[in-house]
């Protein structure tokens, strides 16, 4: 496949590039800043500019596309102009991309267009599937529009997959790696009360299940990147203390969490026990499927 990529210097799109490459994949990155290396190419999602011809030439003989693009929901506080950007990285730069992929002849085979867990709102102890409604929290509302940007290309004859992404499980980036130091330090602890449902997937598993929609011509419509075992914050924390032998003893209060991270806190604080049952249905293997397991990756 030759596969174009946005988002390609973040946690996941950085280990999604490398991978299809290990597997003899041509990559083309698209990128803002300008371009460092082979396979690179400058675009601006925010403008115009990048839906000129230059671009599309570029993307000639791309067979499929990872939208990955989108500024990192807990990067700072939530302030008005800040949840804009959140908004205008992911919907404007999807509808960008769509519009020059709609322009190439012939078009892609496949577009994996990112979407996230936040998706269904607070479900409590409910179960969530790939059927549950759209909740009604602003990450709810985030990425419903993330994907109701991608959806035109379908129109285009492009088979478009999208991937809820649960919390990655990672050192590079994420709830985790905010979560590592304080654990290592000896005063992790979990979030409020605790209880609270924790979708999560190793960042390994997300590759392999990214690459896996790629290629797979029978999948379409929204997945659940998660792993099959529910877990909630407590449980998150409590692996994190045994694999690095440390205490976890110590909870953040649920005002502490809302004092030091505003808006956002009512995100970290709800529940969502999403299930990947489209993944699971199609027989796919998780590598990590517990979170014991998801931990294990972090040390090193």
């Amino acid at each position: 496949m030759k596969v174009v990529v946005t988002g390609s210097s973040g946690v996941i799109g950085t280990a999604l590039v490398q991978a299809l490459r290990a597997d003899g994949h041509d990559v083309v990155r698209l990128v803002r800043r300008e371009p460092a290396e082979s396979g690179e190419v400058r675009w601006h999602p925010d403008s115009r500019a990048m839906n000129d011809d230059a671009l599309v030439a570029a993307l000639r003989g791309v067979t499929a596309a990872v939208n990955l693009a989108g500024a990192g929901v807990g990067d700072k506080r939530w302030s008005e102009s800040y949840k804009q950007l959140l908004r205008s990285s992911r919907v404007d730069s999807t509808t960008a991309l769509v519009a020059a992929l709609g322009r190439l002849d012939p078009t892609p085979q496949v577009l994996v267009s990112g979407s996230a867990y936040g998706y269904y709102g607070d479900t409590g102890d409910a179960v969530a599937d790939e059927t549950t409604v759209q909740g009604r929290t602003f990450l709810a509302g985030l990425a419903g529009a993330w994907e109701q940007a991608a959806a035109p290309a379908e129109k285009a004859g492009i088979r478009v997959v999208y991937v809820r992404t649960g919390l990655v499980v990672s050192p590079d980036g994420g709830a985790f790696a905010k979560m590592l130091p304080l654990v290592r330090a000896g005063v992790g602890g979990r979030l409020g009360s605790g209880r609270q449902w924790w979708p999560f997937i190793s960042l390994r598993d997300h590759v392999a299940a990214t690459m896996r929609l790629l290629q797979d011509d029978a999948a379409h419509g929204p997945y659940n990147l998660t792993a099959p075992e529910s877990c909630t914050n407590a449980d998150a924390t409590a692996a994190m203390g045994k694999a690095f032998g440390r205490p976890t003893a110590v909870p953040v209060p649920a005002f502490a969490v809302r004092a030091a991270l505003g808006e956002f806190a009512d995100e970290v604080l709800n529940s969502r026990r999403v299930i990947p049952a489209r993944l699971l249905a199609s027989g796919f293997t998780f590598r990590d499927p517990t979170i014991t397991d998801a931990v294990a990756t972090l040390v090193t």
